[in-house]
Order: C-alpha cells, then sequence, then structure tokens
C-alpha cells in the first residue's frame, strides 16, 4: 500500500470533495462498477490512481490496471502524473504513431503495473502478447465522451472481450451520457456525478464579450492580447488553416505562439504542448482538440477567437482554465454580426479596452510585445549518461551562476535532457555552459 499523505504533501495539493469520495468508494472492496462524471479540471487523474495504486501490489511485475484514453497526449500526461506521485509503480503510454515493437521493448524493460493507451494499439499489444492481461484487476476508460466523439466505441467493446471480466471498471466523462452509449459495458455500477447543472460554469470563472467593430477579429484579438500582458493563453479557432493564420499573424506582431491541431506530425504536437506547459510560451493556438485530453495547469485565460459550436464544445474549452482551486477567465471574441450562442447562459460581462488601446490611434510600435517568462534549454545528454535533475539543476547553479529560483520545469530523457531557465537570464547562462561539463562530460546546451 502506498502512503496517500505523503503522496499528497508530494504534489502539494489538497484532496477536492470528488476525489475523497471517489477514494472511499474504490478503496472498499466492492462488487460494483463505477461512473464518474466530473468536470474538465477537477482531478479525475488523481481520483481514480489514488485507490488503485493503494490496491494493486507493487512487487508483481505485471500489468495490473489498463488505462483506455482516447489520444497520445493524455496516455502520456497521464503516466506522468503517475512518476510525480513518487509510489514507486512503473508505468508506461502506449498509442499510435510509432513502431509498436519499440513499445514492446519498453514494457519488457519497464514491466509496468499500470498501462495508459489508446484503444486501437492496446488490442495490437493484448494480441500479440506483448501485454499480458491475466492480473488485470482494474480496466478505466478515461474520457469516454470523448472516446465515442472519435468513434472508438466498437474499439472498446473489442477491447473489453480481451481482458478479464472480473476487473473492476471505472468510466469517466467530463458529460452525461445516454443509456445507449453505457450498456453493454457495464451494467452493476454506482454512478457519481459532481457535473454543475444545465452547463453552468463554475464560479470561479469570469466570462466577457469582448466586441470587435471589424469581421476579420484579428486587430481585436491583438489588443485583447496586449491587454492580458504575459499571462498564459489558449485561443480557440473551429479550423486548422484559421489557426495557422492567427499564430503566423501573431509571430509577425512580435509575439511567439505555438500552435495544436490535429494536422500536425506527433513529435511537433507534442513539443507544441510541452513548451506551454513549461513557460516557454504563453500563448497556444488550437482547434477544439487542446479541449481535451490535455491537463495543463495554470491558464489563466481562454480567448475563443471563433465562437464554439456546441455547449459540450464551450463548456470545455473553458475548462482549460480554472483547474483545481485556480481561477480564470473566458473572453468570446464577436464580430458585428455575432451574437452570444443560446446555448451560453452564464453571466457574461462586457469587456471595455482601457484608453490607450482604443481607437485608431493605437500603434503596435508603442508597446513591448508580452512574452512567455521561460525559455527551453536542450541539453545533449540525459540518462544514459548518468545525468539526473539534481546534476543540472547544480550545473546551472554553482558553475553557471544561475539561482535556483531562476530554474523551471527539467526533464531528463533517455540520451537528452530539457530544462526550463527564465527568459531573461538564457542568453547570458547559455554563454557561461559553452565549454563547461556536467558530471565531466562534454555536452551541448543551446535554446530549442
Amino acid at each position: 500500500m502506498i502512503k496517500i499523505e505523503a503522496v499528497i504533501a508530494k504534489l502539494g495539493i489538497k484532496l477536492n470533495r470528488m476525489q475523497e469520495e471517489v477514494y472511499k468508494f474504490l478503496n472498499q472492496d466492492r462488487g460494483q462498477d463505477l461512473i464518474l462524471l466530473s468536470p474538465t479540471g477537477s482531478g479525475k487523474t488523481l481520483a481514480y490512481l489514488l485507490p488503485i495504486l493503494n490496491r494493486i501490489d507493487q512487487t508483481k511485475d505485471s500489468v495490473q490496471c489498463i488505462v483506455v484514453v482516447p489520444g497520445r497526449e493524455l496516455a502520456i500526461q497521464s503516466s506522468e502524473v503517475l512518476a510525480k506521485m513518487g509510489t514507486g509503480h512503473r508505468s508506461c503510454a502506449c498509442y499510435g504513431g510509432r513502431p509498436t515493437m519499440d513499445e514492446h521493448r519498453v514494457i519488457r524493460k519497464v514491466q509496468p503495473s499500470i498501462v495508459f493507451g489508446t484503444p486501437g494499439r492496446l488490442i495490437d499489444h493484448i494480441v500479440k502478447e506483448n501485454i499480458d492481461t491475466t492480473n488485470i484487476h482494474y480496466i478505466v476508460l478515461d474520457e469516454y465522451d470523448k472516446c465515442l466523439e472519435m468513434g472508438f466505441r466498437e474499439e472498446i467493446v473489442t477491447l473489453l472481450s480481451y481482458l478479464p471480466n472480473n476487473a473492476k471498471h471505472i468510466l469517466l466523462s467530463a458529460t452525461r451520457y445516454r443509456e445507449s452509449d453505457i450498456s453493454p459495458l457495464l451494467t452493476n455500477y454506482k454512478q457519481m456525478d459532481y457535473l454543475p447543472k444545465a452547463d453552468s460554469l463554475p464560479s470561479k470563472i469570469e466570462l466577457f464579450q469582448v466586441n470587435s467593430p471589424d469581421k476579420d477579429k484579428l486587430d481585436c484579438l491583438l489588443r485583447l492580447l496586449l491587454y492580458i500582458g504575459e499571462q498564459s493563453s489558449i485561443i480557440f479557432l473551429n479550423y486548422r488553416d484559421s489557426v495557422v493564420r492567427v499564430a503566423d499573424f501573431l509571430h509577425a506582431n512580435g509575439f511567439s505562439p505555438t500552435i495544436y491541431h490535429g494536422g500536425l506530425d506527433q513529435n511537433l504536437r507534442e513539443e507544441s504542448i510541452y513548451k506551454f506547459m513549461n513557460g516557454s510560451t504563453n500563448i497556444l493556438v488550437c482547434t477544439d482538440l487542446g479541449s481535451r485530453g490535455l491537463d495543463i495547469p495554470n491558464v489563466q485565460n481562454i480567448i475563443n477567437y471563433h465562437l464554439p459550436e456546441s455547449s459540450e464544445a464551450f463548456v470545455h474549452r473553458i475548462g482549460r482554465t480554472a483547474r483545481w482551486d485556480a481561477e480564470g477567465r473566458g473572453f468570446l471574441l464577436l464580430g458585428p454580426e455575432e451574437a452570444i450562442p443560446a446555448f451560453i447562459n452564464s453571466e457574461i460581462k462586457q469587456f471595455v479596452f482601457p484608453g490607450q488601446l482604443v481607437g485608431d490611434n493605437f500603434k503596435i510600435e508603442d508597446y513591448t510585445i508580452p512574452q512567455a517568462q521561460m525559455v527551453t534549454l536542450y541539453i545533449g545528454k540525459g540518462k544514459k549518461h548518468k545525468i539526473s535533475k539534481g546534476d543540472i539543476v547544480g550545473f546551472f547553479c554553482k558553475q553557471c551562476g544561475l539561482h535556483a529560483d531562476k530554474i523551471g520545469r527539467i526533464d531528463v530523457y533517455e540520451y537528452f535532457s530539457l530544462v526550463a531557465i527564465n527568459r531573461k537570464e538564457a542568453s547570458g547562462i547559455i554563454q557561461k555552459a559553452q565549454g563547461q561539463k556536467i558530471k565531466g562530460i562534454k555536452t551541448i546546451i543551446e535554446q530549442k
């Protein structure tokens, strides 16, 4: 069993009511499965991981829990959440877009007790006997509503047919379901519903209407971003080409956004999200793909450049901010012929630009373009070279004179490492790092 109090202290959080009640239910030996309905950002991943980790056997070198997710990003992030908990339980993420054999090698090496994966890739591993299903006691269907949207229901039914019938099933969703969506997956279950009534927004989210005098809202967006400043913002659009157009416009005006949509190569998508998460960029421009399956903390603003096309799309977009106990703001940009959709029934305030951002006298040249506080540095050495996070912190502090509070997220991979450092310090630190050694090893250090 894991020490729950130690894990919570390590994460620096306090469990909310939903997490406490889910933990109590799953930690008891009941025959019922669980359907958990809870808003995005409420901490569902931790809610199911804590009780499962408390009950599976860490000493066994076998898969005991399968977590089915709709996409690679959620698989990766869920595995990272488990690693941050520091329980010693091993996991791996399995998803399309890379060779199954590479993942098989990882599974054999890591011998995970939990596997996070997309439906098709999990079926592939099980059919090829890369994953032994004998000792699987828990099956989690995470973001099941998104799995339905992406047409994965038949694959999930097939996957479940390969898994033990006596395993406990846990289904998680941020929206309500039809009975036909669940049957025959679950029959004997308890439902725990924490969704707000009538798709209302949490009180910790403040919603604003921003009127653009022009049908093309780029100028309005530019002024809004100048008002927002360095804060973290996600800009939602309905089309991939619009994402590129808006990002190109912002780049041309001195901003440093990153983009995210389904047409990007997998590596580019992961790099884009990584830079946004570690604070190397403060603007993410994306389609609704970014409204689900991404657990990004500290997003302060959601900007709807294009109006959402449904109530669910709106709720999931806005759910990217005010996660956990944080507060956030949502902005709806309206052109001259647009109106607030009828399905948005929350209180909306009229946003008024301050004087210097109003009128024809506005000039972008009069402003310093706000940038993200951090940059990402690439270090050409990693775990294979016996480099740890502590080694990296020590190198930058002792050999380069960087204060520890100027260092952000550090990730050490097999053959390289990434570290976020304060943007204002970056150029000087890179110069000081040239020719230096980390643990007696010369390496490349450059801005990514």
